[in-house]
């Protein structure tokens, strides 16, 4: 049984991080997937949000599959443009402002200038500032220190800086010799890779699959609604690939292919989730069920639309998810063998 590259995902994934692409402001990294399709001959089209959908004919044509993964990260937009030359953020998605004290960031104005800066708290000099580690990391003490000779407003305006600039953060990439790939986005640009290579596999495989088979590269759902439309009336089960959360109390780990069974949501489909494990387990791929207790998944915004369908949740264990995030290429791997797998397999229903 072949599967994908790992390595070669790895690589794809390590392209995909490194295109910034806050929700809101994806076009880039839309136009790299869809350039990555259209050389493998794979029909898509963009959806009027902005999110692109690859078709894949099966031989059932009358019972659909989706699988979707979401190339929208977190990231910030410029709120006010201080006095002091520097910028106030309000943030993109759910984080804390402790997790991008002291990254780098580039904001891009609305006729393209790219700058680059430090997002860093006000009070930061411990030589001036005698609270600099007891105050607050939030939107009032944290600012953007931009890389140019501003002094004031004006300063920054006269760059094209402006509210509502997008800034993006520096993903930080990086494979380790021992197999870590350590970056910024890996929710859910690491799923992105792992759908895109698989694609690439059925297409230079001629795999024939069972159902025509939907992928959906979603870029709103940091935001809530990336996968909550263009879900054909014949799609029958709805496949989210996204991360699975680490830390106490959840069994996901950053080694094996992690299989949501509840989120904030609600459970997830227990006989698609049934069928995700009895795949896992046939085909001795190493897996771990885990529930997220504060998460939603293109999925669950699926089902929050009213779509009669089959919903299910998978992807990579990702550490310290929102923040400074790490996988291994042994999760990539389980991950993408168990789709493999269960885009050939039978529904459910």
């Amino acid at each position: 049984m072949s599967y994908a590259n790992t390595e070669e995902t790895m690589k794809l994934i390590t392209e995909l991080v490194s295109i910034p692409s806050p929700s809101g402001n994806t076009h880039d990294v839309i136009t790299f997937v869809e350039h990555f399709l259209s050389e493998l001959k794979v029909e898509t089209k963009r959806n009027r949000k902005g999110g692109l959908i690859a078709t894949i004919p099966g031989k059932d044509a009358n019972r659909h599959r989706m699988l979707t993964a979401h190339v929208d990260t977190l990231g910030a937009m410029v709120k006010e443009i201080k006095a002091n030359g520097r910028l106030r953020i309000d943030l993109i998605g759910g984080f804390k402002y402790n997790s991008i004290e002291g990254e780098y960031c580039q904001i891009e104005t609305s006729n393209g200038k790219k700058y680059t800066g430090t997002i860093l708290m006000h009070q930061t000099s411990v030589h001036v500032y005698k609270d600099a580690g007891k105050l607050e990391r939030n939107q009032e003490n944290m600012e953007v220190r931009i890389d140019e000779k501003v002094h004031n407003a004006e300063d920054i305006r006269a760059l094209g800086i402006e509210v509502g600039d997008f800034v993006s953060f520096d993903p930080r990439v990086e494979i380790t010799p021992s197999g870590f790939i350590k970056s910024r986005h890996l929710d859910d640009k690491a799923s992105v890779g792992i759908l895109l290579q698989l694609i690439k596999q059925i297409k230079n495989e001629n795999i024939s699959l069972p159902y025509t088979t939907h992928f959906l590269i979603s870029n709103n759902e940091e935001i809530g609604y990336g996968g909550n439309s263009n879900i054909t009336p014949e799609t029958v089960e709805y496949l989210a690939v996204d991360m699975g959360a680490m830390g106490d109390g959840q069994s996901t780990d950053e080694y094996t292919v992690s299989i949501c069974v509840k989120d904030a949501s609600g459970p997830y489909h227990y006989e698609l989730r049934k069928n995700l494990v009895r795949l896992a387990e046939e085909n001795k791929i190493s897996y771990r069920l885990d529930i997220y207790p504060y998460y939603g998944s293109d999925a669950s915004a699926a089902i929050r639309a009213g779509h009669d369908i089959v919903h299910g949740l998978v992807g990579p264990g990702i550490d310290s998810s929102h923040a400074f995030e790490r996988t291994h290429q042994s999760s990539i791997e389980a991950t993408a063998k168990l789709l493999y797998h269960y885009v050939q397999s039978k529904l459910v229903q």
